[in-house]
């Protein structure tokens, strides 16, 4: 039998690395972090424990990327979905939704993640987090930002301010309110992306478009 290929390796490699980024989303949704272990995620994956640690320095890093993976596939299907739509406005109301609604959908996983960023060993750069980071920063460029490199952070920031008071034990904001107020901000309709039922608080999720102008489609 002929050795593989270098393509052939890389895709197998590919494969794992995503086996291994799938399973730790599922047990750490499913069992809490303390009580996912690498080698239950090598295991769910049907990979070799070594493959963890050849990919990932540790449990906190495996999971970081893990959820910034979700976070960017999730994201991804929201903006493409049809009808698809080059409107600036319509693509970062999804994203908001997109967010919202994977801490809403999978509070265990996403209060874990939120919890692990401000650990010591802080942000993860990862692939992972960069492809999400480039469809938050095309996002906000459609939507006719001057100044990406201002205003993509402040977008990240708002939205991780909004997962963290939807997830705040014992707290915990409702999700018309929180998603009213970062509508209100970009000057978006409660109409767009997905809305939840019900009217907006207050009568209206619209900012006044003159104090914003237009958006950029």
């Amino acid at each position: 039998m002929s050795p593989r290929s270098a393509a052939v390796n890389e895709e197998l490699r590919r494969r794992s690395r995503e086996r291994l980024l799938q399973a730790t989303v599922e047990l750490v949704g499913e069992r809490g972090y303390e009580a996912t272990t690498l080698g239950d995620i090598a295991d769910r994956a049907g990979c070799a424990r070594g493959l963890v640690s050849y990919y990932f320095p540790g449990k906190r890093q495996l999971l970081q990327s893990a959820v910034h993976r979700l976070m960017h596939r999730t994201l991804a299907a929201a903006l493409e979905r049809e009808p698809v739509t080059t409107d600036g406005d319509e693509r970062l109301a999804r994203a908001i939704d997109a967010i919202l609604g994977l801490a809403t959908d999978r509070p265990v996983l996403m209060r874990t993640h939120m919890a692990g960023i401000l650990q010591a060993e802080g942000f993860v750069q990862c692939p992972e987090q960069q492809r999400l980071a480039e469809l938050l920063r095309d996002t906000c460029v459609r939507h006719g930002a001057l100044d990406v490199d201002r205003e993509y952070p402040l977008l990240r920031a708002q939205l991780m301010g909004a997962v963290f008071a939807l997830l705040l034990p014992g707290a915990p904001m409702p999700l018309e309110p929180l998603r009213a107020e970062l509508f209100r901000r970009y000057g978006l309709a409660w109409e767009l992306g997905v809305p939840p039922g019900g009217e907006a608080p207050g009568g209206t999720g619209l900012r006044e478009r003159s104090a914003l102008g237009p958006s950029a489609s």
